[in-house]
């Protein structure tokens, strides 16, 4: 079976570098706040393009966080797409804010600038936006939406746990809004080899926020300043994992969107790939939208090709939070789109037989009915 992803193939092919970073970490002695994070914050800063980099245990932390620091609180709300897997819906939770969906703009699958203006209740106090499967959202269009309805009091927040690197050099995704999130979870672009995450900003006052809200609300040791401060750290082992993965993060990169090139140029006509081209996508995920989805997965999985939908449910329909406060938009492309979406194999690590079984497989994919 072709797996949607191998994250054993990366170890295998960086574990002597990795091993070796993570040996010199164990032996230093400090585990916590050390070396091996200051190396890996600065890497990542000039990498993203921002001045600050605030490592933090995993990126729902990171989301949390962030939106604490912007200044969202109990019953204020946040508008976000409603298919992004729940992560921001979760964090909304966690603080006690209402998330507000809205609809997406295709094919990347994020978040549709035109449909924000009509929610922009007196109530928001920031915008999401989500690079969906390592597409580049329009977060320049959600600030233009925002600056006509004179509402540049409205934050915007990236979601870059699927984007690592997305973007053209000076535009980075992550350096385009007020603040934004990222994990760092074994199968994203930039993966650690557990949890770990990061929140970049290039505002100070943000900065100085996150860092307070990450560290028990500490403004020095056992003095807490900020209320809703907690613990939220990266540890030097996946610091050093991480400074060594960022160096080959180019390379996995110009991989990643190949393995798209070649599946944008087999699918047939009535089939779509969810992808942007050139630098507005880092290929975290191959997705389709398919004409008949359940012919699609019977096909692929008879030719041993595995698939999975990222995501199945809207955030809006899930069980746990039906009853929860919260508003929609019409979000006639994101109901049309769970209903058809499906996600291929694609990590850089693909062998050039396995791509071409894959896109065999997809040249002779059933066509509409």
């Amino acid at each position: 079976m072709i797996s949607i992803n191998e994250p054993a193939r990366e170890y295998e092919a960086l574990s002597s570098e990795i091993e070796t970073a993570v040996l010199e970490a164990l032996r230093s002695g400090r585990w916590l706040f050390g070396k091996a994070t200051e190396a890996f914050v600065r890497r990542f800063s000039e990498s993203v393009g921002v001045e600050h980099v605030i490592p933090v245990a995993n990126g729902t932390d990171a989301l949390e966080i962030g939106l604490r620091a912007v200044g969202v609180g109990f019953g204020d709300e946040v508008v976000t797409a409603a298919n992004a897997g729940g992560y921001t819906s979760i964090a909304c939770r966690i603080i006690g804010a209402v998330p507000v969906y809205t609809d997406i703009a295709l094919p990347g699958m994020t978040i549709d600038p035109a449909e924000v203006s009509a929610l922009l209740s007196p109530k928001v106090r920031a915008v999401v936006v989500t690079h969906l499967y390592g597409n580049l959202g329009d977060v320049d269009g959600v600030r233009r939406v925002l600056a006509e309805a004179g509402r540049e009091d409205v934050a915007v927040v990236e979601d870059c746990a699927q984007a690592h690197g997305v973007g053209d050099p000076g535009r980075r995704g992550g350096s385009l809004g007020d603040l934004a999130t990222f994990s760092f979870y074994p199968s994203k672009n930039l993966g650690a080899l557990g949890d770990a995450g990061a929140v970049v900003t290039g505002r100070d006052d943000l900065a100085r926020q996150v860092r307070l809200l990450a560290q028990y609300g500490w403004e020095s040791r056992y003095r807490s300043v900020v209320p809703y401060g907690r613990n939220s750290r990266m540890d030097e082992v996946q610091a050093s994992i991480l400074t060594i993965k960022l160096g080959h993060l180019a390379a996995v990169t110009a991989s990643r969107r190949a393995v798209l090139s070649r599946y944008r140029a087999a699918l047939p006509a009535s089939y779509r790939l969810c992808a942007l081209e050139g630098a507005a996508s880092v290929g975290h995920l191959a997705v389709i939208l398919c004409p008949d989805r359940s012919a699609a997965e019977d096909h692929l999985k008879r030719r041993g090709i595995q698939t999975d939908i990222h995501y199945p449910t809207l955030d809006c329909d899930q069980p746990a939070w039906r009853d929860l406060p919260m508003r929609l938009g019409d979000l006639r492309k994101s109901r049309d789109a769970v209903e058809r979406i499906l996600t291929l194999p694609c990590h850089p690590h693909l062998s050039e037989s396995e791509l071409t079984l894959v896109c065999d497989a997809l040249a002779s994919l059933p066509a509409a009915s």
